[in-house]
């Protein structure tokens, strides 16, 4: 499969990102029970949280969810029509997950 077909296919990345996360979950056990604990942390795609903001609002993207819920251990189950927002449990920031890339310009 090439990088195209890869990102820019029908499931846009996601199950390469779950199945990334999953591997993470074996290499860092200890970055999965943040995870399992709630904490949106830090990862390689828009949507982790590494200290508190004022605005206690910011946004990330689908593919971060994705590598998320692999790291929890949890099904990859991401409706990407529709937004969803996670509070980190750490810092208390809520974060939109949207595929609306508008959104993170300033976030």
């Amino acid at each position: 499969m090439s990088k195209i077909e890869l990102w820019h296919g029908p499931d846009k990345g996601l199950i390469a990102c779950w199945e990334r996360g999953k591997d993470l979950s074996t290499e860092a056990p200890e970055l999965a029970e943040l995870t399992r604990n709630g904490e949106l942390v830090p990862l390689p795609w828009k949507g982790g949280v590494e200290n508190a903001i004022k605005s206690k609002l910011k946004c990330g993207t689908f593919r971060y969810l994705a590598m998320w819920q692999g790291l929890c251990g949890t099904d990859l189950m991401i409706d990407t029509d529709v937004e969803l927002t996670l509070r980190c449990t750490k810092f208390g920031v809520q974060v939109v997950f949207t595929d609306n890339f508008s959104k993170h310009v300033d976030s």
